[in-house]
Order: C-alpha cells, then sequence, then structure tokens
C-alpha cells in the first residue's frame, strides 16, 4: 500500500511539473518586431499546392526565408514552387529576403492505402519530419491540409514542449471542404494557434476556427 502511495504521489508530482513546463513554454508572449520571419510551407500534391502558393502570393517578402515540404515522390510541387519563386523574383527583384529551400518527407498516407499501415508511415515520416523541424526551426508553419503536415506540425509543437522554439502553427483548410473538415484538418483543429475555414458553414461547426471569407 506504502509503495503504490509513493508512485501514485511521484506520478502526480511528475504530471504537474510537465504541466507547469507546457505552461511556461507554450503561454503567449509579447510580440517582438522582427524584419523577417521564418516560414516553413507544407506542399501537397496537386490543389493543395496551388491553394498554397495562391495564399503565398499574398504575403510580404518579409516572410523569408520560406522552406516548403513535400512528398519524396511529388515532382509536380517541386516544379510549382520554383516556378513560383522564379516568377516572385522577377516581379520584385529588389527583395531584400529572396531566399527559399525545397525538403522532401516520405508520405503520411498514398491515396488508398489501409488506415492500418497509415499509422506506420505516419510515425516514420514523423520520425524523419523532427529533425528537419528542428535543423530550420520556424518561426511559423502554414498548412493547408496534405497529410503531410500532420507529422510536420506535430514536430512543430513538440519544439515548444521541449523549450527549444515556440513554433506558430496556422492552419487553412482547403476550399473544397464546405461543410466538414478533411482528416488532417480534424487532427489540427486542436494542435493549430490559428485554424482558417473559408466557409461560414464551418464556422458554425467549428466556433473556434477563424472565418476570413475566401481566401485563395
Amino acid at each position: 500500500m506504502g509503495v503504490t502511495l509513493i508512485l501514485a504521489a511521484a506520478a502526480g508530482t511528475v504530471a504537474v511539473l510537465l504541466a507547469v513546463r507546457l505552461w511556461v513554454v507554450l503561454r503567449p508572449r509579447a510580440a517582438v518586431p522582427r524584419r523577417s520571419l521564418s516560414l516553413l510551407v507544407v506542399a501537397g500534391s496537386g490543389g493543395h499546392t496551388t491553394e498554397i502558393l495562391r495564399l503565398l502570393e499574398k504575403l510580404s517578402d518579409a516572410y523569408s526565408p520560406r522552406h516548403y515540404i513535400i512528398a519524396d515522390t511529388d515532382e509536380m510541387s517541386a516544379h510549382k514552387i520554383n516556378s513560383f519563386e522564379v516568377n516572385r523574383a522577377d516581379r520584385n527583384p529588389s527583395a531584400m529576403f529572396p531566399e527559399y529551400h525545397i525538403h522532401r518527407i516520405p508520405r503520411s498516407r498514398e491515396v488508398q492505402q489501409s488506415w492500418l499501415s497509415t499509422v506506420l508511415t505516419t510515425l516514420y515520416s514523423m520520425w524523419l519530419s523532427f529533425p528537419l523541424t528542428h535543423r530550420v526551426k520556424p518561426d511559423l508553419v502554414l498548412c493547408n491540409g496534405p497529410g503531410t503536415c500532420v507529422p510536420i506540425c506535430i514536430s512543430a509543437l513538440l519544439l515548444g514542449i521541449l523549450g527549444i522554439k515556440k513554433v506558430i502553427i496556422v492552419y487553412v483548410e482547403s476550399i473544397c471542404r464546405v461543410e466538414h473538415l478533411s482528416l488532417s484538418g480534424k487532427i489540427l483543429f486542436h494542435l493549430s494557434d490559428y485554424f482558417i475555414v473559408q466557409w461560414p458553414t464551418l464556422k458554425e461547426k467549428y466556433p473556434k476556427s477563424v472565418y476570413l471569407g475566401r481566401i485563395v
């Protein structure tokens, strides 16, 4: 009985210490003016990449360097990103921060992949995502729904939990999602700092989300 009480007290102490640690690391802090913000963008295949690049068109060059994460087999997104950055540089050759990088990680889930194997591939993707996220140490993560964004966002969250760096996570649900969230959205709704939807029906279902109208 005595040993059980000691173990319970020890577990309670650890839980309290972890809770205090999380509060210290993740509590809101006063904004500090910055000349630039390191941006990590998760690009999916097809429409996801098109939407995220439309969103980036509206961001200033102060969001730099820009780090793009794509699946290791996604050559189309790599081509779109390179073309986007070349066109951006052509429109504003005097930009102070034109730097960008493309990184690759394994897909979390392929089309028609079973849910059981998806768990394994997601864990593997997250295993490779954390060292990458730790190396980049972005100020902000921007994503819009591809499965690849889940391990990246979890890795960014871990940076804060471990006291390495507080990373702001902004999730923009795809314009295609009118009444229901995507699977990635359902997972990251509770993990992101700002969760943006583009339809009023989703705002009604998820009051904590941010509705700005159509932004892509």
